[in-house]
């Protein structure tokens, strides 16, 4: 076995990664290591390199580990470790879906049922990558699950492309659209068809909606999103003000507005446009805004008069991830998965896939550790 491994550091907004090397730990009692395949760049961490949050300013130990997003194999198990979390046995070697969250299951928050929101539930990985076990981010070749880890082995016939998404992009749209309560026949308004709005439309779908209508103004993005589920589509380039597409989305769903909201686009200045896209009684998910101190102004009072719930949506629960499983699983045949990812990069050239999604030239990207 390999005694090193490399990880990327993050050493601040707009500044170039580096590739560092450091010792593959291994795993105390009841922990991991898994060896990472396939490490997606997700739309946070895109908000922490342009700086939108600033680990700095938040207090965060430099260089950082970014990354959470993806999929490997088991490289090392620590003692006691036979099982994965629905007690199939796991062995050296086997594919695993896990969980990058790590509630500690004994807080009031976690004891109320609400794991998703424990306050420790990152703890770990808000460390610096120097500390051990240096492997916290999966912008690396091994990634560290620390005991009472939440991961499911993967089936042979599930191609790493399909699975990386799983573990942030595909089930914050399923644990969000279930405490969401979307019912059959109700009516779905997505605000940004990216990675977790694609997913949005197929689990919408699933769930009985009657109608899903995306908010997109990339080619590549309608398409993919069509074949994921969307209905209608109202495409940014012909409803250019928030005002058009406010009154195209109430055209599209009698002149209510839709049942529930997904705001998936990560920025302040459209939550009021989807609030007044929202049907009376209805539900706004917001899930994409992650940027620590901006600001926003709308009017409460459509909140108010139009009873509407607005719902935050950070992470998720361990029976949320098995549900995402599922759900690629049962749709594997009948949904373009494989689609999802657009591109994919050497670890070596990170500061590369960076730029290339920030500027648009990419829909979404993922590393490859050890390519």
């Amino acid at each position: 076995m390999a005694e090193k491994g490399v990880a990327a550091a993050f050493l601040g907004s707009r500044k170039p990664f580096e590739l560092r090397e450091f010792p593959i730990p291994d795993p105390g009692p009841g922990a991991a290591v898994v060896k990472m395949s396939l490490a997606n760049v997700c739309g946070s961490d895109m908000h922490y390199w342009r700086g939108e949050m600033d680990m700095v300013k938040m207090g965060r130990p430099m260089p950082a580990a970014l990354g959470h997003e993806g999929t490997g194999e088991i490289y090392r198990l620590g003692a006691g470790v036979t099982t994965d979390s629905m007690g199939d046995p796991l062995e050296e070697g086997d594919r695993v879906l896990f969980s990058y969250l790590y509630p500690d299951l004994q807080c009031p928050t976690c004891l109320k049922g609400y794991t998703f929101a424990c306050p420790t539930r990152q703890h770990d990985r808000l460390g610096g990558l120097e500390e051990w076990p240096h492997f916290r981010g999966t912008f690396a070749q091994y990634y560290y699950l620390h005991p009472n880890h939440t991961m499911y082995k993967v089936p042979d016939h599930l191609t790493d492309d399909m699975v990386a998404g799983l573990n942030c992009a595909l089930v914050q749209v399923i644990s969000g659209l279930r405490r969401a309560g979307l019912s059959f026949n109700e009516t779905v308004a997505i605000q940004g068809a990216g990675g977790l709005g694609v997913y949005a439309a197929a689990v919408a779908k699933a769930h009985g909606a009657s109608k899903v209508i995306a908010i997109d103004g990339v080619d590549e993005r309608i398409d993919l999103v069509r074949s994921f589920g969307a209905d209608e589509i109202v495409d940014m380039r012909e409803f250019e003000t928030p005002e058009q597409r406010v009154d195209r989305v109430r055209e599209l769903t009698d002149g209510l507005g839709a049942d529930v909201t997904l705001e998936l686009v990560g920025h302040p200045g459209v939550v009021t446009e989807g609030l007044q896209m929202t049907a009376p009684g209805g539900r706004y998910l917001e899930i994409g805004n992650i940027n620590v101190g901006w600001h926003t102004e709308f009017d409460p009072s459509w909140i108010v008069f139009r009873s509407i719930s607005i719902i935050g949506v950070a992470h998720y629960t361990s029976q949320d991830l098995r549900h995402a499983l599922d759900f690629l699983k049962d749709n594997v045949s009948r949904l373009p998965f494989d689609r999802v990812l657009s591109h994919h990069f050497p670890l070596a050239d990170i500061n590369e896939a960076f730029a290339q999604q920030d500027s648009g030239r990419i829909t979404r990207g993922a590393l490859v550790p050890h390519a």
